[in-house]
């Protein structure tokens, strides 16, 4: 039987005068986002780790709003550019909300049932088998268990503190599941590689939580009325389609850009997989050590470069 699992990447250049210019349009106030859209070429390494560590990638679509990688060869045969306006209606776009633009990854032309979806600060750091991400035909669903979750947004909501989007996001995801499945899952995700069924999202858009998720699909920045993806992993588990698995540092290991003793975590728990998240809090300074720390991990250069 033909093996089919593809691999959907979400990518921006923030540094593209053109799509800045496009950004600051479409910006009513000034919203800190300088992190999250910063390109410290993790997606040349991290497409090095995917052939080195899963070449039974099928394909590798990378979703971007007009934009194209420099490095990236795009005559490759397993590379394929998604471009937002083919899979986004046009009523939701311009986004720069990437919680936006993942509800709408099914839609990718040709994608296989089974996939992986991964940011480009995503790595992969050991060889590993299609049954690390599905067994029997169900997705893993590799979580982190957060028993504090719902009483920690509780009480800053007690005590008027702020709540940033990210936890709000979550909050918004899990009251849906609570209301529609009456379960309450004390879990956040891994922020690394996930595994998903295209017939989930595509049950969860337009069917289950459609009506929730459409206003949400207005929102062109991340906004207090979000709803993290998430809700696809809550589904998958309520549902009995996914399979929840929880996990450690390691299988999956976060680092972060600030915290820049990143061979250090590598070394001690040499996780299966691991990520290199970039933050607000991250400088020029501390970005500078992201690619010699990349090239270090990964100097064999992939055939998806040019």
């Amino acid at each position: 039987m033909e093996l089919s699992i593809d691999l959907v990447y979400l990518w921006v250049d923030g540094n593209d005068p053109k799509w800045l210019a496009k950004k600051n349009r479409f910006m009513e106030e000034k919203i800190s986002t300088f992190g999250r859209y910063q390109d410290n070429q993790e997606l040349k390494y991290s497409l090095r780790s995917i052939e080195k560590h899963l070449p039974w990638i099928r394909k590798i679509f990378i979703v971007t709003d007009d934009q194209t990688p420099v490095f990236l060869d795009t005559s490759h045969p397993k590379i394929e550019i998604v471009h937002h306006s083919e899979i986004i209606p046009k009523k939701f776009l311009p986004t720069f909300n990437s919680r936006v633009i993942e509800y709408f990854m099914y839609k990718i032309p040709d994608l296989s049932e089974k996939f992986l979806y991964a940011n480009d600060d995503m790595f992969v750091n050991s060889n590993l088998k299609p049954s690390f991400f599905f067994k029997k035909g169900k997705p893993i669903m590799r979580m982190k268990y957060y028993p504090i979750l719902k009483y920690e947004i509780q009480m800053k909501k007690v005590l008027n503190l702020p709540i940033n989007t990210y936890r709000l996001a979550i909050e918004n995801a899990y009251k849906l599941i609570k209301k529609k499945y009456n379960v309450f899952y004390p879990i956040i995700q891994h922020h690394n590689i996930d595994a998903f069924l295209k017939s989930d999202f595509k049950a969860v858009v337009e069917v289950v939580f459609k009506e929730e998720l459409r206003s949400m699909f207005l929102n062109r920045f991340r906004r207090k009325t979000d709803i993290q993806r998430m809700l696809i992993n809550y589904y998958a588990i309520a549902t009995k389609k996914g399979i929840l698995t929880y996990v450690s540092r390691k299988v999956s290991c976060r680092l972060r850009v600030h915290k820049t003793n990143y061979m250090d975590y590598i070394t001690k728990y040499n996780p299966e997989l691991f990520c290199l998240n970039d933050t607000e809090h991250a400088t020029d300074i501390h970005r500078a050590q992201i690619e010699p720390f990349l090239k270090k991990m990964y100097p064999t250069k992939s055939t998806f470069e040019k």
